[in-house]
């Protein structure tokens, strides 16, 4: 919310074109736009009231609350799950619980789900995607970080978790990693490749710091520990293999 308070500043405050101020911001003009479609939607300009901090502005831009269009035994439609599912940290399992608490003779989690799956399924068209044996190897750092709880002394840590996906069998590997750095998201690489026995023709990195410093659809600008991964080496056999990037 504070970009969005900054938005609305050089918008309505300094009177900034959207272009001035989404260079200022580092966001898309589109974002300026939507800013400032919602705010006049909600009846703000600048300055903001005083007493509106950040999350009265959220709630202000975010318009009045929708609630969930219900069909049979109350189950939510496929819209509302599929909006709330894109949220952080909600899953279906979530929402099966503020399902049953509104109706307690509802679906059990197991029917709820199922229900759910079909649902989502007929919004539209999906893409079904195939993938080779040893093609490619997908990685990231995965959600919020883990707690690690020291069984002698109760004092709790907390780590990052990077997990590999083979795209042919989703067979899973999992690390917890002290920190998000380079050398551990290399680290990480080389038990995952031990773990497989073996490297995929293409690793799949997602955006994150460690791997990419400037996301681009085709040619990423990957950090140059990462690069250097990316390289096909000497192997004491003579042969020269190794993992490239996507």
């Amino acid at each position: 919310m504070r970009k969005a308070r900054e938005v609305l500043r050089l918008r309505f405050g300094s009177n900034l074109s959207a272009r001035q101020v989404a260079h200022s911001c580092g966001v898309a003009r589109s974002t300026v736009g939507e800013y400032e479609r919602r705010a006049k939607a909600a009846g703000l300009g600048w300055p903001l009231p005083e007493e509106m901090d950040d999350a009265a502005l959220e709630r202000a831009l975010s318009g009045p609350a929708r609630t969930a269009a219900v069909t049979g035994r109350g189950m939510p439609d496929a819209e509302y799950l599929k909006r709330e599912l894109s949220r952080k940290h909600v899953t279906l399992a979530l929402l099966w619980t503020e399902y049953r608490q509104s109706n307690s003779g509802g679906y059990g989690y197991t029917q709820f789900c199922e229900h759910a799956r079909r649902a989502l399924r007929r919004l539209g068209l999906v893409m079904r995607q195939e993938h080779r044996a040893g093609e490619k190897m997908f990685v990231d750092w995965a959600g919020d970080k883990i707690q690690i709880i020291n069984a002698d002394t109760g004092e709790v840590a907390h780590a990052s978790l990077f997990v590999a996906v083979l795209g042919c069998s989703s067979y899973t590997f999992a690390e917890a990693m002290a920190d998000e750095t380079s050398p551990n998201w290399i680290r990480a690489h080389v038990h995952a490749y031990e773990f497989f026995a073996g490297v995929a023709e293409i690793t799949v990195p997602d955006n994150t710091r460690t791997a990419v410093r400037r996301p681009d659809r085709y040619e990423p600008d990957l950090n140059p520990l990462y690069q250097d991964l990316c390289r096909l080496r000497d192997y004491p056999d003579g042969t020269r293999r190794g993992p490239r990037k996507a």
